[in-house]
């Protein structure tokens, strides 16, 4: 798995001092290029998702599994305060998504 960082939507978090998906990553592997996120090694994400849940422009996303999701399949988070949505977009344009807190 991997992660997918949607350069039309991210905006590098202008408001820290790094981007919140470069915080959090536990391996290290997010930094920005210019003024956007990007992943420097894939093949070493721990498919953790902190990063997609950090993101505040729902600008990142986890490619699933065919196991997990089925080929094709993109988990997205948007949180709010009191709760997720845990948002699983199919390769055939099908959507599912699950309320969490």
């Amino acid at each position: 798995m991997a992660i997918k960082i949607d350069k039309s939507i991210c905006d590098g978090c202008p408001d820290y001092q790094e981007g919140r998906c470069e915080r959090i990553c536990p391996g290290n592997l997010i930094a920005k290029e210019g003024e956007k996120a990007e992943m420097k090694r894939p093949a070493e994400c721990w498919d953790c998702v902190a990063c997609v849940k950090a993101c505040p422009r729902n600008a990142i996303s986890l490619y699933l599994p065919e196991e997990i999701g089925g080929q094709g399949t993109e988990l997205k988070v948007q949180q709010n305060q009191k709760r997720s949505l845990w948002i699983f977009d199919k390769e055939d344009g099908s959507r599912k998504v699950y309320k969490t807190g």
